[in-house]
């Protein structure tokens, strides 16, 4: 009977430890292995205390009665059970990334040890349950030691590997918005004369970047389009001091993460330091931005090399079914037209056309170019079904370009439904600014999650409201409410953590 309590203690302990790490690791990936920004910045933080916290006070307590059979029953009737319905009911799980395989490994090596010694050199009961936590702590630690060792090596190997291949062009873009509409523009228009590479998806951090141009760099691409993202200030400047790229283009200032900039000044002061780099040629400016006070003496000729876009632009049409204008180019207004949706994103093709007359692509190529543009996927990307519009802008999370949607929507001459979690990383004024522009062009607004679910209800009055926070109840509520020639926009989605 002891060797099987002997036994059943060593499982249930190593299942534990994997599960609170297992906790931990989603946590921490969802905001880029801060434990600052996921005890600061978590807008579910109660899950730390059902999730991590809880578990671990009930560990250190009724482990120590019964042979643990307290805790055994709590552990295996209640935590397993919720932890694993949170696992599965998320919509942005963990992923297996080397990284977090090392944390697993490093934690459960530990914990082994850590049982090991405890059976063979007989700890006093009173501080075993203390020492048996102790994995999880010196686990974290170590695999960020670890980490921050290997990462060293990697951005080093990057930055060298950027430095020798001499004919690369490379192309930074940040701003507020837009950030990876443009990336794409740019990328595509380009491909028409050039091997050109750019960051997937949305990868705009300094260790993301790392990591793609250690992978997928090489001595073929003669044009690289990164992108930057930045949470605070210094963000961009460790980029550009990685990249040192040639061409640099700092799109529309805005509101959008204030709630880690705090304010408009520290975000554009932050976005400038695009112009950080000893390589630049030119740097593309929003005209509608403001510049920053404070640029350092050894960057301040580069403020120099600014160029405002957009240029003059008229005859500007922009519907749910094309989008064309005449641009300003070399003293002569030449027509575009394309199939991407929305107002802003003249600028965005605007700045990718500039960019691409400056590396010397001629004009009837970009307009063949310019035509030929695809949607970026959950970007105002417009999808027929034979019963009704569906307007997938899941991917846009800001109040200019969520306007923008509205504007188009109310272009449909039938019933239009709207799917929100509203803006997320915004202040209130800008919610509530959102939810009088829905309130004038929808039929059925569809709230989802809570976080501004109080103010949109509050704010919207005219239209039949469903709020719902479980959005795995989604497809069902949209099928029950659904109407033939029906327009639908997803404005926006936020993942279930927030």
């Amino acid at each position: 009977m002891y060797i099987i309590l002997s036994l059943i203690d060593i499982i249930t302990y190593l299942l534990f430890i994997f599960a609170i790490t297992y906790y931990l690791a989603t946590t921490l990936q969802w905001y880029n292995y801060s434990f600052i920004r996921i005890l600061t910045k978590h807008h579910k933080a109660i899950w730390h205390i059902y999730y991590c916290i809880v578990p671990i006070v009930l560990y250190a307590t009724l482990s120590l009665c019964y042979h643990g059979i307290l805790f055994y029953g709590y552990f295996y009737t209640i935590y397993l059970p919720i932890l694993f319905i949170w696992h599965h009911n998320l919509d942005k799980k963990l992923v297996w990334t080397a990284r977090i395989k090392r944390l697993f490994a490093i934690i459960l090596c530990l914990s082994m040890l850590s049982k090991y010694l405890l059976i063979v050199m007989a700890i006093d009961t009173s501080y075993r349950q203390v020492y048996l936590i102790l994995p999880l702590i010196f686990g974290f630690l170590c695999a960020h030691l670890c980490e921050k060792i290997l990462f060293q090596y990697y951005a080093k190997l990057a930055y060298n590997k950027l430095q020798t291949l001499k004919n690369l062009k490379i192309v930074a873009i940040t701003g507020s918005y837009g950030k990876t509409s443009t990336k794409n523009f740019i990328a595509q228009i380009l491909q028409q004369k050039f091997n050109v590479y750019a960051t997937p998806r949305s990868v705009n951090t300094y260790k993301g970047l790392v990591a793609d141009i250690n992978q997928n760099i090489n001595d073929t691409h003669e044009i690289y389009v990164a992108e930057a993202g930045a949470r605070q200030i210094g963000d961009i400047k460790e980029i550009a001091t990685l990249l040192q790229h040639h061409y640099a283009v700092i799109g529309k200032i805005g509101h959008a993460h204030i709630e880690y900039f705090k304010n408009i000044e520290l975000t554009t002061q932050t976005k400038f330091e695009m112009l950080y780099s000893s390589r630049l040629l030119q740097a593309f400016v929003q005209k509608e931005n403001i510049y920053p006070k404070d640029i350092p003496q050894q960057f301040a000729t580069n403020m120099q090399k600014i160029i405002p876009y957009p240029p003059i632009l008229k005859d500007i049409e922009s519907t749910l079914d094309k989008t064309s204008f005449s641009m300003q180019l070399d003293s002569v207004f030449v027509p575009f037209t394309c199939n991407i949706l929305g107002r802003f994103n003249i600028d965005n093709i605007a700045v990718a056309i500039m960019l691409a007359k400056t590396l010397g692509m001629e004009t009837h190529v970009l307009q063949k170019a310019v035509q030929q543009l695809q949607p970026i996927p959950h970007r105002l990307q417009r999808i027929n079904t034979p019963h009704k519009i569906i307007i997938d802008d899941s991917f846009n999370g800001n109040l200019e370009g969520m306007s923008e949607a509205i504007r188009l929507a109310s272009l449909h001459d039938g019933r239009k439904v709207i799917v929100t979690p509203g803006l997320v990383e915004h202040d209130e004024k800008s919610n509530i600014a959102l939810a009088q522009q829905i309130d004038k062009v929808f039929a059925l607004v569809i709230i989802t999650g809570a976080l501004n679910a109080q103010i949109l209800d509050t704010h919207i009055t005219t239209p039949q409201k469903i709020i719902l926070k479980d959005k795995s109840k989604l497809e069902q509520i949209l099928a029950e409410t659904g109407q033939a020639n029906d327009l639908v926009l997803f404005a926006n989605d936020a993942p279930n953590y927030i």
